[in-house]
Formats: C-alpha cells, sequence, structure tokens
C-alpha cells in the first residue's frame, strides 16, 4: 500500500525542466553588440570595459550552469543578478549620458543619423535590461520557477489569470518578460502581464518615465536637425 502511494504521489508530481539559457544569452549578446555601437559621447569609460564585464559574467553563467536553467544555486543566481545588474546600470547610465548630449549638445546630436542610432540602441538595451531585472526577480527567479518554489508570483500573465485547457502547468519564460519590457516600453502602462508586488509598479514606472524621456528628447531633437 505504502508503495502504491508512493508511486502515486510520484507521478503527481510534474518533472522539473527548466527553460533554455540561450534566449537570456542572446539578448546579452544584443546588449553588447549595442554598446559596441555607442559613440564616444555616450560611452562610460573605456568602450570595451563593460562588453568585456557583461561577457565576463555571462560566460560563467553558461559554464556554470549550460542547457537548461534547473540549478536551484544561490552562487549561479547571485552571479545572474550581478550581471542583470551591470547591464541595467549601464544603460541607465548611457541614458543619463545621451540625455546630458541632447541638452548640452554634442557630437552625437549634430547628425540626425547619429543621434537616431544611438538612441535606438540606448532604448533597446534599457528595455532588454528591464526585461532581465523582472525574468530574475519574478517568483525568485528561472530555477525557482521551475522547481516551483514560491507559489505567489510578483506578475500575473494571461496564462495564470484564465487558465485554460493545457495551460494548467505553465509558467513564464524569458520571452514573456521581453515581451512585456518592451510593450510597457511602448505603451507606457501593462498590456500584458499586471504587475502585483510593488517592485514591479515601481521598476514598470521606472522603465516608462525613461523609456518616454528617450523617444521625446530624441524625436525632438531629430527633427530640429533634419530641419
Amino acid at each position: 500500500m505504502t508503495a502504491v502511494s508512493e508511486h502515486i504521489g510520484s507521478r503527481a508530481q510534474p518533472r522539473v525542466v527548466g527553460e533554455h539559457r540561450w534566449p537570456m544569452a542572446l539578448a546579452v549578446v544584443v546588449v553588447i553588440v549595442l554598446t559596441s555601437l555607442l559613440p564616444n559621447g555616450v560611452l562610460l569609460g573605456p568602450g570595451w570595459l563593460v562588453p568585456l564585464g557583461e561577457g565576463l559574467l555571462l560566460v560563467v553563467l553558461i559554464v556554470k550552469d549550460p542547457g537548461r536553467i534547473d540549478r536551484s544555486s544561490q552562487l549561479l543566481r547571485g552571479i545572474s543578478i550581478a550581471l542583470v545588474s551591470v547591464l541595467l546600470v549601464t544603460a541607465l547610465g548611457f541614458t543619463a549620458r545621451l540625455i546630458s548630449e541632447l541638452i548640452t549638445g554634442g557630437s552625437t546630436t549634430d547628425s540626425a543619423g547619429a543621434l537616431l542610432l544611438a538612441g535606438n540602441a540606448v532604448w533597446v538595451s534599457n528595455n532588454i535590461a528591464f526585461a532581465l531585472l523582472y525574468w530574475e526577480l519574478d517568483s525568485g527567479g528561472s530555477a525557482a520557477r521551475a522547481h516551483r518554489m514560491r507559489p505567489r508570483g510578483d506578475f500575473a500573465f494571461p496564462q495564470q489569470l484564465n487558465p485554460l485547457p493545457g495551460w494548467e502547468n505553465w509558467r513564464p519564460r524569458f520571452v514573456d518578460y521581453l515581451y512585456l519590457g518592451f510593450t510597457n516600453a511602448t505603451a507606457f502602462s501593462p498590456t500584458d502581464a499586471m504587475p502585483l508586488a510593488p517592485w514591479t509598479k515601481m521598476t514598470m514606472l521606472v522603465q516608462s518615465l525613461v523609456s518616454l524621456t528617450i523617444l521625446g528628447l530624441i524625436v525632438a531633437r531629430a527633427v530640429n536637425v533634419l530641419t
């Protein structure tokens, strides 16, 4: 009887299958490439320094936990949080430098083409960095979501609000947070997932303000240069 109960209990537990590492890694690589395209007036320090640090942290993550993200490790989570923090801080730093160039004037703002290139690179980098932040912090991170360690999430996705047949065991992956980050930056409000925790609401508020500032100033300056 005990063996039967254990067998039934083991069948009731879903198999832990973590999400693939490569979508998150590809997003980091995109940010590194965009950073290399930024003009000197927007960069923070030597042009190679930030991409090198981001690349090294990414390589460590891939080596320590390749394939699928299913290892619940404080070390791996610390490295991942460090990578996301570097991406976010540098993206916000690029934003501040770009705004300073727009206000005070500089070589970046004299050409509409250079301005649009730098502005788009900074805007996309911000959105990816915020998406990675949502992905890393929601419900304790990807590994914790795979193991279902936290029953309550910080975001409510449509699949969780209206569970349909076949979606009972659904959990968000990086692409869902990437979509969340870009829609929040363009609509300036929740369009897909609803923020539930205070930190999600404040973070989405900051992202919307950053996006609105970048788009507004760049468009205004580009039109002024072209005319």
